[in-house]
């Protein structure tokens, strides 16, 4: 009995010290020495940062630009803005201003740049964690690193880019258009996407990962985590940051270091200085200082390469690599490994192939019912709290506890499935079925997902266990549980990850995974007696999580519902009408709409992170909204089949963003939008698009919207234009009630708008 507490204990510890490992837990202090980097430092940075909405166009966008000049110049840098219209392939359209620094390294290699973004998702966020959490790294990281009174040898660069929310356009503006970019050898870029939790390390590259890693690994981070797994889902992602420009038209190396806990707070009013996690920051602080150290001095120019490497950490080891030539042999010596146990099992008669049968039956049943768990137990909870469709960002406030509740109940299926096969000395035959599982899921991996290819190691270990079943009919319980660390250590973050960085409807990854390793350490727990006993108390602890999770299934203050609401007036028509994304009305989106709202129709239309559509409309009192001047100019005099046309737009009022659509039949010769002309083929195809929105020209100063396009003379092409500010709740045309506290606006979506529409025709 004491025994199998020991084995309990050091399985919690186990996980304890698979996340502890990679997340720092104590926080620097102002007063730590000069030449180190301190978190409370940089908090000075990013309270005075984060203390108004920053997005492109907006008051505080420039405070910030110039705050971070201003900073950047007391450190001694060489510094400089560059500004330029820049295009993405979706054609979101906008005139960043980036910030750029240098400091002249000794010597003539490649340079290293650190890379962040400083303007805020429109229309309310602070921009705390994405990404004034990156600022402050690199402000606070560079003055530890010049009060060490060393001149590197490589030049260090520092890029601070705009319009990172919009369309990655100060990235682009930068690769393509700066003559430092030339000289760059690899980028370190400091990102968010929640506002806690370990940094993760994603790597960019066109090629090979291997000289990078390896020189990742040399640096000796303290708290490194990533994997080439991470980078191999991340690739499949719609998600892209800065670094995805400079190494698809820069074939720039890079590393991204990015935190994504309390996914809820992205790109909300909630990304704010007091709920950034400070071991968070922490944990960036930790990546930059040992590579900037690193970096600044290693050849830049050799970290190219053609050949890749399985990575992962662990704790003590730190980052673990091998070359992907290993994935198969390794495989091979797997299933060499499995069939050689086989013959020595059925040899000395220490596995029965009765007992095999059952323990895959276990197996089987325990991963199958947690998966359907998984899978339909959150589309239950979707059907309960359909409040839940609010957040699309699909994590909720309560979705830790939800993580919780889904781990139990697959524990308390792993244990009952497996509480029907127990006999003392069958636990080398019920750990075949799970090794051969993984033996087939290592083999599905090697060939489509070979960034997951470490998967393997922990397998070696299961095969071990296995061996020590066969070997001794008493095992020592303790070797065993020590055997099953590596396989605790490496998915325990992961089963904690993936519903929160991927969303709640992936919780069927983290079910998974539990009778995946569950299925590993049978050498632990089938020693077990009383599993039926374990599964019913796991099931009373799942209840107990799904009970915490409904008193916090609600919005209060500290769990604002997410709303929407727009205005949009029809010029041509003249009629207005009310707009919200809400599935569910909520007391304030009552005072617009009621049992007469309509779904929305035609101008369901605007682009948004999740090609959200506007869910109902009412008509509205028409407001006099200054409306643009439009100006078209026409040319058909040109001795040839096509005509020039101009069109000037000019606000009446402070815009934010104009939104531009024209029928996909349509074919332009050539097309300009303020000057920047749009070559054929450019990402941004303003020809063959899939739907009848052309871009977005995200508006950052009083210059109007020119486009200038050549088209058949026989063409006389109608554009219809959506000119929004983000205004609605203090425009004073309007009298819009305060949101009530227990409501914020929703993120990702065209929100509290003043939309004029209009249409233009081209004679």
């Amino acid at each position: 009995m004491i025994k199998k507490g020991i084995a309990i204990l050091l399985i919690i510890v186990a996980i304890y010290w698979g996340f502890s490992a990679i997340l720092p837990n104590d926080i620097s202090t102002i007063d730590a020495p000069d030449d180190q980097f301190s978190t409370q430092r940089a908090l000075v940075h990013l309270k005075e940062i984060s203390k108004e909405k920053h997005f492109l166009g907006s008051d505080g966008h420039a405070s910030v630009r110039h705050y971070i000049l201003d900073e950047l110049g007391k450190l001694g840098l060489e510094i400089e803005t560059q500004e330029g219209y820049a295009i993405d392939k979706d054609g979101e359209f906008s005139k960043p201003i980036n910030i750029l620094g240098k400091l002249k390294g000794s010597g003539n290699g490649k340079a290293l740049l650190l890379m962040t973004h400083y303007d805020s998702e429109p229309h309310s966020s602070f921009g705390a964690s994405d990404a004034g959490s990156g600022v402050v790294t690199i402000l606070e990281g560079l003055r530890a690193f010049l009060a060490k009174n060393r001149t590197p040898k490589n030049d260090i660069l520092v890029l601070i880019t705009d319009a990172e929310e919009l369309g990655l356009n100060g990235a682009d503006l930068f690769v393509n258009q700066h003559p430092w970019a030339k000289n760059v050898g690899l980028a370190l870029n400091f990102e968010a996407r929640g506002s806690g939790g370990a940094s993760i390390m994603l790597i960019e590259t066109n090629k090979g990962n291997a000289n990078v890693i390896k020189a990742f690994a040399e640096a000796d981070v303290e708290f490194p985590f990533g994997s080439s797994l991470f980078y191999s889902i991340y690739k499949m992602l719609p998600n892209d940051t800065d670094l995805t420009y400079l190494r698809g038209d820069g074939d720039i190396e890079g590393l991204n270091f990015a935190f994504i806990d309390d996914h809820f707070d992205y790109h909300t009013s909630l990304d704010t200085y007091e709920r950034l996690d400070r071991k968070s920051l922490e944990h960036q602080g930790s990546y930059l200082m040992p590579l900037l150290d690193y970096f600044g001095e290693a050849d830049l120019g050799k970290l190219k390469s053609i050949d890749d490497l399985v990575y992962f950490n662990m704790p003590i080891f730190g980052m673990v690599t091998y070359p992907f030539s290993w994935i198969l042999p390794m495989l091979i010596i797997g299933f060499f490994a499995f069939a050689l146990l086989l013959f020595y099992g059925f040899k000395r008669r220490r596995i029965e192939i009765k007992a095999v049968g059952k323990g895959f039956l276990a197996f089987l049943v325990s991963l199958i019912g947690c998966a359907v768990v998984g899978v339909y137990g959150w589309k239950l909870l979707m059907v309960l709290y359909p409040e839940y469709g609010e957040m699309l960002q699909g994590f909720t406030y309560n979705g830790y506890a939800y993580i919780s509740a889904f781990v139990c109940i697959s524990l308390a299926i792993c244990l009952l499935a497996y509480s029907k096969v127990y006999k003392p000395e069958n636990g080398a035959s019920l750990l075949v079925g799970p090794l051969f599982f993984w033996l087939l899921i290592c083999a599905g991996v090697a060939f489509k997902l070979d960034g997951a290819s470490f998967f393997i190691v922990p397998l070696y270990f299961g095969l071990v266990s296995l061996f020590v079943l066969l070997k001794r009919k008493k095992p020592s319980l303790l070797t065993m549980t020590f055997l099953a660390f590596p396989a605790i250590m490496i998915y325990a973050p992961l089963i904690q990850m993936f519903p929160v960085g991927l969303g709640l409807k992936m919780l069927v990854t983290s079910t998974a995974l539990i009778a995946l390793v569950f299925g590993l350490l049978i050498g632990v727990f089938a020693v077990f007696r009383h599993k039926k006993r374990w599964s019913y108390l796991f099931f009373v602890l799942a209840f107990c999580f799904l009970v915490s999770t409904h008193f916090k299934s609600d919005f209060t203050r500290e769990r604002p519902k997410p709303n929407s609401l727009i205005y949009m007036l029809d010029v041509d028509n003249e009629t207005a009408s009310w707009g919200t994304y809400d599935m569910l009305l909520d007391d304030w989106t009552a005072n617009f709409f009621d049992g007469k709202t309509s779904e929305a129709g035609g101008d369901n239309v605007f682009i948004s992170k999740y090609s959200t559509s506007l869910v109902h409309t009412k008509p509205a009192e028409v407001i006099n909204v200054p409306k643009p001047i439009v100006e078209v100019v026409s040319n058909d005099t040109l001795p040839s089949d096509f005509k020039t046309v101009e069109v000037c737009i000019t606000s009446q009022r402070r815009v934010h963003r104009i939104e531009v659509f024209a029928n996909k039949s349509y074919k332009f010769q050539s097309f300009k939008i303020n000057g920047l002309q749009i070559e054929e083929d450019h990402k941004f195809k303003y020809n063959n698009r899939s739907s009848q929105r052309m871009f977005t020209y995200y508006v950052s100063d009083d210059k109007p919207l020119e486009m200038e396009f050549k088209i058949a003379k026989n063409q006389n092409p109608e554009f219809t234009i959506y000119e929004a500010s983000y205004d609605l709740m203090d425009n004073d045309l309007f009298d819009i009630p305060a949101r009530y506290s227990h409501t914020i606006p929703k993120p990702f979506v065209l929100n509290d708008a003043v939309i004029l529409k209009q249409r233009i025709v081209v004679p």
